[in-house]
């Protein structure tokens, strides 16, 4: 569960694609703690992914104010912002952007060559190959499957392996950008507990977003992003 230790804390975002087209997103407070798993549910279009872009530093707003783990975003250069996302966040994204000629386990441990601080943490009490066949045994896939090629893996085991990925070295943060949307009801439920317990046990913070608000109640708080984005959707595919 969420302490009081905000991790995330956003005040007066705005940002456009380019100046002269209406805003994507416009948003006057977002707060997330530490430890807490956050589902923000939006339609295709509504700027989800592009809020998650801003909150990991791909993207810098035009107004306002994004503050992860005390560091002010948009006042770093973009090599700071590349240190310190590869440093304190792990993503999945919803096409998990494997790599194809990458065994699961080279897969899994490619951020540990990106982030001295993950390598540091895993490497304290395992081996990074050690540690990338715990998370994926944990996550259902077993060690018959391990030096597969991932192009040979089925969407659900694609999708552990990129979760995975996103949890070695602990990350403080977790963002997951739709992960689920090509699965089944039961593969989503089983895949969302596995995560939940996997973040939970690092002690990282989860960011979920979705169009699926059957997955809800898995949880602790949601938001609808069309409640605290005054721009409203604009039914675009950059969004």
């Amino acid at each position: 569960m969420a302490n009081n230790d905000t991790i995330i804390n956003v005040q007066q975002l705005a940002f456009r694609w380019q100046p002269g087209l209406p805003l994507v997103l416009d948003i006057e407070e977002l707060s997330i703690c530490r430890g807490e798993r956050v589902f923000i549910k939006g339609a295709s279009g509504s700027g989800k992914s592009t809020l998650l872009n801003l909150l990991g530093g791909v993207l810098s707003p035009q107004r306002g104010e994004i503050i992860v783990l005390d560091k002010l975003l948009h006042t770093l250069r973009g090599s700071q912002r590349d240190v310190f996302r590869a440093d304190h966040i792990g993503f999945i994204f919803q096409m998990f952007n494997l790599i194809p000629y990458l065994s699961m386990l080279e897969n899994v441990m490619l951020p540990l060559r990106f982030s001295r601080q993950r390598r540091e943490r895993v490497i304290a009490r395992a081996t990074p190959i050690d540690e990338a066949r715990r998370l994926l045994t944990h996550l259902d896939l077993h060690d018959a499957l391990l030096h597969r090629p991932v192009t040979e893996l089925s969407v659900g085991q694609q999708q552990r392996v990129a979760a995975a990925r996103a949890l070695i070295g602990s990350p403080e943060i977790v963002i997951a950008d739709e992960p689920t949307s090509s699965l089944d009801a039961d593969r989503r439920t089983a895949f969302i507990k596995l995560l939940s317990k996997e973040c939970q046990a690092a002690n990282s913070t989860l960011v979920f977003v979705s169009h699926d608000s059957g997955l809800e109640p898995f949880f602790d708080r949601s938001l609808s992003l069309d409640t605290i984005n005054k721009a409203g959707p604009l039914n675009t595919e950059a969004a």
